[in-house]
């Protein structure tokens, strides 16, 4: 049996070990909340991805599937001067694979859906309103709209319309993981 005082120690030495570990996790979350606070100020410039598929409204589908690859997963369609006129996700891919559902009524949207063929191309599936940032905009207000549409990528445009980059979510991540590392 264990004498009295030598628990007290014990539970001593654990509350200041659990005191302690409490202390550096409030340390930590203060931390933070100050980088998450820094986050929503650093600009869409520096963090969106300037790497990324372009695709013109008359590509081919099957050109569209063969080039989302790897880490891409969305794609920007651009006119001649490199100016923004839709976007494809993969996302926006699968809906083209979305069976009927069971009691739908067939009309000529539907039938148009289901006719895509090999030959099908960007301009029939592209979203033609896509949801953007300017390029001078800070990651608060990309990451407010990315909350309240739902959407993981943004293309980055400025006054022009001219696509300069991609900012996805994990790009966002990333900085994350950087700046609370």
């Amino acid at each position: 049996m264990i004498p009295p005082k030598s628990k007290d120690n014990k539970a001593k030495k654990m509350s200041i070990i659990v005191g302690k570990r409490h202390l550096v996790q409030l340390r930590r979350r203060e931390e933070l909340s100050y980088n998450i606070r820094y986050i929503s100020k650093v600009p869409v410039r520096i963090v969106m991805d300037r790497d990324f598929l372009t695709l013109h409204p008359s590509d081919s589908l099957v050109k569209v599937v063969h080039e989302l690859k790897g880490e891409e997963s969305s794609a920007v369609v651009v006119d001649d001067e490199g100016r923004l006129i839709g976007f494809i996700t993969m996302k926006d891919i699968l809906h083209l694979f979305e069976p009927p559902r069971r009691y739908s009524i067939v009309g000529v949207g539907l039938l148009k859906k289901y006719s895509l063929s090999r030959a099908s191309s960007v301009e029939e599936i592209m979203v033609r309103k896509p949801i953007t940032v300017h390029i001078d905009d800070n990651l608060g207000k990309a990451i407010k709209i990315m909350i309240e549409t739902g959407k993981h990528h943004l293309p980055v445009i400025d006054d022009g319309k001219k696509v300069h980059g991609v900012l996805e979510v994990k790009d966002i991540i990333r900085l994350i993981r950087v700046v609370s590392g």
